[in-house]
C-alpha cells in the first residue's frame, strides 16, 4: 500500500518511515465489496466479498480498519484493487445478457460484416436496444468515477493520521501547478471525415486548441503522407486507430498478436507515439504486444461504449511501460445520437466534477459527425466554453503526447529534505510544483506550496 502511495502522489520515500499497512486478507474468493458508503472495489477481502455489485454494500472494508500503533491493518490488498479497477478485471463478473450476446465473436463479425451495407437508422435503433439499460448500471459511477482516486486519498489519510502527520508534501499532479490538463482527440471514421480533417484544425485553432488525429491505416481509406505531414505542420499529431477498425482486435490471442505487430509497424513508419483501439475495445492484460507510447482506449467509466467498464480513475497511469490517457467525458457520438441531445450540458457537468478533483480533461470528438452544421455548433459551444475555462483558471491544454511526457517525467521525480526544507529532484524538475495534502478536521484537501 505504501509504494502506492508513493507512486500515485510522490511523496517522500521516507516520510511513512516507521508505518507500516499490513494486508489481513487470506485466500478467499474474489468479487464486489465496498469501502465506505460510495466506493466500490474488487478483490479479495476479509469483510466477505459478494460476486453481485448489486449487493456489494453488505461488505463494508472500511469498519474492518484497524490500527496497533505505527500499523495499519487493513481487510484487503489495496494494491490488487487499485489493479484490478484500473485494469478492469471486474468486468468479466458484470458482462451478462445483451452485452455478452454483442460480445461474442460470432455476433461482432456478422454485426461488422453487416454495418456498411445497413441504414444509419437501423444501426441506431440495434445501439438504442443495446443500451437501453445503461442508467442502471450501479458501477462504475455515473458520469465521472473517482473510485481509484478517492481511495488513493483514503489511504492517505489513514497513514497521516496514524503517524501524526498533519501536513504531507507532493508533487502536483500537473506542470506549473496548473489545477488540471485538457487533451483534445479526433478519430478519424471513414473518407468524409478524412476530408473534413482541416476544417477541423482550423476550428481547433480559432478557438487557440490543437489536438491529435487518429488515422485508420488499413482498408477503410487512403492515407496519403501528404495527409499525414500537413496534419504534422499543422501543430497537430498524429496517432494510429486500431488496424482496420473490423471491432476483431482484441477477439483472439494469437491473431491480436499478428495484428499487433502490424499496428507496431505503423507506429514506426509515421513515428506516432499514440494509439487508440476501434470502438473504444481493449484488453490491458495483453498490452505488453505494443510499441506505442500511450494509449486513449479506456474509458473512466464506459457505460455508453460496446465494451462497458472502465478505469475508475481521473489520472493517467502505466500498463506496464505504456501510459493510459484515459478518457474522462462522454463522445460527441453518445451525446447526439445516443442521448439526442445537442447541448454541452452532459460535457460541462463532466468538466465540474473534473475540475474539482484535479483530473484529466480528455475528450474525442469526430470529424465524421461534425460535418453535420447542428452537431458543429454544438462542438463550437464547447470549444468556446473550454477556451474561457482555460484561461479563466489556467488550465494546462495541451497534446497528448506531452501528458504522456510529462506523467514519465514526473514518475521519476521524488522529493528530497535539504536543509529544512523540501525540494523536487529529477528530471524536469523545474516544470514540477509542491503541494501538500493536509489533514483538516479528519478530512484530507489539497494546497500547492
Amino acid at each position: 500500500m505504501i509504494q502506492a502511495l508513493l507512486d500515485y502522489y510522490r511523496i517522500p520515500v521516507d516520510s511513512l518511515s516507521g508505518l507500516s499497512a499490513t494486508n489481513i486478507c487470506a485466500p478467499g474468493d474474489v468479487g464486489f465489496f465496498q469501502f465506505g458508503p460510495r466506493n466500490i472495489c474488487y478483490g479479495r477481502c476479509h469483510s466477505g466479498t459478494t460476486p453481485s455489485v448489486a449487493d456489494s454494500g453488505k461488505f463494508d472494508a472500511s469498519k474492518e480498519i484497524r490500527r496497533e500503533g505505527t500499523t495499519i491493518l487493513i481487510p484487503f490488498d489495496f494494491t490488487e484493487v487499485i489493479e484490478n479497477l484500473r485494469l478492469e478485471r471486474y468486468r468479466q463478473k458484470m458482462t451478462q445478457g445483451l452485452e455478452m450476446f454483442a460480445a461474442s465473436e460470432p455476433v461482432r463479425k456478422l454485426y461488422y460484416l453487416a454495418r456498411e451495407v445497413l441504414p444509419v437508422s437501423v444501426r441506431r435503433q440495434l445501439q438504442k436496444a443495446y443500451f437501453r439499460d445503461w442508467r442502471q448500471l450501479p458501477f462504475p459511477a455515473w458520469p465521472v468515477d473517482f473510485t481509484v482516486d478517492d481511495l488513493h486519498q483514503e489511504f492517505l489519510r489513514l497513514c497521516m493520521e496514524t503517524s501524526g502527520v498533519k501536513k504531507m508534501p507532493f508533487i502536483w499532479f500537473w506542470p506549473g501547478g496548473a489545477p488540471n490538463c485538457l487533451i483534445l482527440t479526433h478519430d478519424v471514421e471513414t473518407s468524409a471525415g478524412r476530408d473534413f480533417t482541416f476544417k477541423l484544425v482550423d476550428l481547433d485553432e480559432s478557438y487557440g486548441f490543437r489536438a491529435s488525429f487518429q488515422v485508420i491505416p488499413e482498408k477503410r481509406y487512403e492515407v496519403p503522407d501528404e495527409y499525414v505531414s500537413q496534419i504534422r505542420s499543422r501543430g497537430c499529431e498524429f496517432n494510429i486507430h486500431d488496424l482496420n477498425h473490423d471491432g476483431q482486435l482484441f477477439q483472439e490471442r494469437e491473431e491480436f498478436v499478428r495484428r499487433a505487430a502490424r499496428i507496431n509497424a505503423y507506429v514506426h513508419r509515421y513515428n506516432s507515439q499514440g494509439f487508440r483501439a476501434g470502438a473504444m475495445y481493449r484488453n490491458q492484460e495483453w498490452y505488453d504486444a505494443f510499441d506505442f507510447s500511450y494509449d486513449m482506449s479506456v474509458p473512466n467509466v464506459a457505460h455508453l461504449e460496446p465494451m462497458r467498464g472502465g478505469c475508475c480513475t481521473v489520472m493517467p497511469y502505466f500498463i506496464g511501460k505504456i501510459v493510459e490517457l484515459p478518457l474522462t467525458a462522454a463522445q460527441d457520438y453518445s451525446l447526439f445520437h445516443i442521448f439526442k441531445d445537442y447541448s454541452i450540458d452532459l460535457w460541462k457537468q463532466q468538466l465540474a466534477l473534473l475540475r474539482e478533483r484535479n483530473g484529466l480533461m480528455s475528450f474525442i470528438a469526430h470529424p465524421d459527425y461534425l460535418i453535420e452544421r447542428r452537431a458543429r455548433n454544438v462542438y463550437e459551444s464547447l470549444l468556446e466554453y473550454l477556451r474561457q475555462m482555460v484561461a479563466r483558471e489556467k488550465i494546462w491544454a495541451v497534446l497528448p503526447r506531452d501528458v504522456d511526457h510529462w506523467w514519465r517525467a514526473r514518475s521519476q521525480m521524488s522529493i528530497v529534505s535539504r536543509g529544512g526544507e523540501w525540494e523536487i529532484v529529477g528530471p524536469e524538475k523545474e516544470r514540477a510544483r509542491l503541494a501538500y495534502a493536509i489533514l483538516d478536521a479528519g478530512q484530507l484537501r489539497y494546497e500547492l506550496a
